[in-house]
C-alpha cells in the first residue's frame, strides 16, 4: 500500500488552523451567543465521557500520514478539558486507546506509545493541570505497556492526585467488558479471603459491590456521552457506567471538533429530560 505523500511546510501549517476554517465574524458571533445560552441553560454534565474518534481518517482526509492524526488529536484533548473547565464540568473521562487497539499496525501503536509518553510528560509540567487542580487517574490495563511508557502515566497520575478540581479520567488500554470482568474478580477474591462463601455470594451480591471495584468508584456514573467521526455506537466504552446515560454522536472526526460542536451538544443535552427508567 502506498504512503501519504508529505506535504509542504506551507500546507502542513493550513492545517493548524483548519477546524477554525468557518470562523468568520458570523460564526464568533453564533458562537459566542451559543455559548451564552448553554452556560445560563441550566443543568450540565456532573460526568461528561467523550469517546475520541477519528484521528485517521482526519488525517488521511487531509493528505497526512495516518498516525499524524494522533497528534493533533492530542493537541485538541487539551482544548476540550480547557471547554470543560470554562463550563464547570467537574468529572471528564476521555477515552484514548482501547484494549482492542493494542492489535493495530506495530508501527502504529509504537507511535501511540510514545505519544502518550511525551504527553504525560508535559502535562506534569503544565501550569494550567496545576493551576486548576485537575486530578488524573488512567484507567485501563497498563500492564503491557513499556516500562518508560507505564512510568511516565504513573508520574502523570502521582503529580496530581491531591488536587480537589476537576476529575480527569484518561482511559488508555481500556475496554468495558475487561473492566466488568475485572470488578467481578475483584469482588470474588476479597469476598473469599474474608471467608464468604460462594453460595453466600450468588445470594448476596448486587450492584453496589461491583460499582465498587470498577475504574471509576467514587466518581458519578457519566450522564452525557460524546463521540465524535460520526460512528453511532459504544465500542465498550464505559458500559457499566453508561446505563443510563445521554448520548450525542458528532460528525466531525476528532481533531476537527470544534467548540461550537461541542456547544451544540451541551445544548442538546440541557434540553432532554432524563427518567432514568421511571
Amino acid at each position: 500500500m502506498s504512503q501519504a505523500r508529505a506535504l509542504p511546510a506551507s500546507r502542513t501549517q493550513k492545517l493548524l488552523i483548519a477546524t477554525d476554517r468557518f470562523k468568520t465574524p458570523l460564526y464568533w458571533w453564533y458562537e459566542k451567543r451559543l455559548a451564552k445560552a448553554v452556560l445560563g441553560g441550566g443543568k450540565k454534565p456532573r460526568h461528561l465521557g467523550i469517546i475520541l474518534d477519528g484521528n485517521r481518517r482526519f488525517a488521511r482526509s487531509v493528505g497526512l500520514e495516518s498516525t499524524a492524526g494522533h497528534d493533533y488529536g492530542a493537541h485538541k484533548a487539551y482544548e476540550v478539558l480547557e471547554w470543560c473547565l470554562e463550563l464547570g464540568i467537574p468529572h471528564v473521562t476521555l477515552w484514548v486507546f482501547s484494549s482492542d487497539n493494542k492489535s493495530r499496525d506495530p508501527g502504529e501503536v509504537a507511535h501511540l506509545l510514545e505519544l502518550f509518553a511525551r504527553e504525560a510528560k508535559k502535562m506534569v509540567v503544565d501550569e494550567r493541570i496545576h493551576k486548576n487542580r485537575v486530578r488524573i487517574k488512567l484507567i485501563g490495563q497498563l500492564e503491557d505497556f513499556p516500562e518508560n511508557v507505564r512510568d511516565s502515566l504513573r508520574e502523570l497520575e502521582a503529580a496530581t492526585q491531591d488536587y480537589d478540581g476537576l476529575m480527569l479520567h484518561i482511559a488508555i488500554g481500556y475496554g468495558g467488558r475487561e473492566e466488568i470482568v475485572g470488578a467481578v474478580r475483584s469482588h470474588l477474591k476479597k469476598q473469599l479471603e474474608g471467608g464468604v462463601t460462594l453460595e453466600q455470594l450468588t445470594e448476596t451480591l448486587s450492584v453496589e459491590d461491583l460499582d465498587a471495584h470498577m475504574y471509576t468508584a467514587g466518581t458519578p456514573d457519566p450522564d452525557f456521552i460524546i463521540r465524535t467521526s460520526g460512528e453511532v455506537r459504544l465500542s465498550g466504552f464505559l458500559l457499566w457506567q453508561s446505563a443510563y446515560s445521554e448520548y450525542y454522536f458528532c460528525d466531525a472526526y476528532w481533531p476537527s471538533f470544534r467548540r461550537l460542536d461541542f456547544l451544540r451538544a451541551l445544548r442538546s443535552f440541557q434540553s432532554r429530560e432524563r427518567r432514568f427508567g421511571r
